[in-house]
């Protein structure tokens, strides 16, 4: 599941209330929350690694909870978006897209030409998203905590195999965003996926009781 960090300590206190009293451990990567009754929740550390110290709870909330000046890059096969937040706002953006021709089932000669001039088309595709991105992103490089990719997998890795991107790749983080058609609307609701804490909950074995 994904808990936006503003909800953190409510989720937090609801996870005491079906399991009762818990201990709080971890790393620079997981916080661990092992309740009275044996139930277990692993909270990922967005953007890690968490500054180790007591008490986990409180420095892991603030953690989650700090605004970052943070990358965004959404490519899918045709369309991309770059843009670059400040906690969950918006300050630079860029969308855009180019034509890239369908499959067909045509065969022959006919189809090898069709196959060469769509992985044209998709090549000046993915070059208009890196070169995007680098407009978006490269003045505010300095001050980037982080940058996140998303979209369409393949495309994503077409993208960093640009090495003009290699700045922006060496700060990329999770998750990918699993996002449709890069959009303004879409962009600009990307942090609530790259903000969002991911929790695993491990229930207790049946009849099994435990001090936290």
């Amino acid at each position: 599941m994904a808990v936006a960090p503003g909800r953190l300590n409510k989720w937090m206190d609801g996870f005491a209330d079906r399991h009762g009293a818990f201990e709080a451990s971890g790393d620079g990567l997981v916080v661990r929350l092992r309740a009275e009754d044996g139930a277990l929740a692993e909270m990922q550390v967005p953007f890690p690694p968490l500054v180790q110290g007591a008490p986990y709870v409180s420095r892991f909330v603030a953690h989650a909870q700090r605004d970052r000046r943070v990358g965004v890059v959404l490519v899918r096969l045709g369309g991309y978006a770059a843009g670059v937040f400040q906690g969950s706002e918006l300050v630079a953006s860029k969308v855009g897209s180019r034509l890239v021709q369908g499959r067909t089932a045509a065969g022959g000669w006919s189809q090898q030409r069709f196959a060469r001039r769509r992985a044209l088309q998709a090549n000046q595709a993915f070059e208009a998203a890196a070169d995007t991105a680098l407009r978006v992103l490269t003045p505010h490089l300095d001050g980037l905590e982080a940058v996140v990719f998303g979209g369409d997998r393949k495309a994503a890795d077409a993208l960093r195999a640009d090495r003009r991107l290699a700045p922006l790749v060496a700060l990329e983080v999770e998750p990918f965003l699993v996002v449709p058609d890069p959009r303004l609307a879409v962009l600009k609701e990307a942090p609530e996926q790259f903000r969002a804490v991911r929790i695993r909950v491990v229930d207790p074995e049946p009849g099994v009781r435990r001090g936290p």
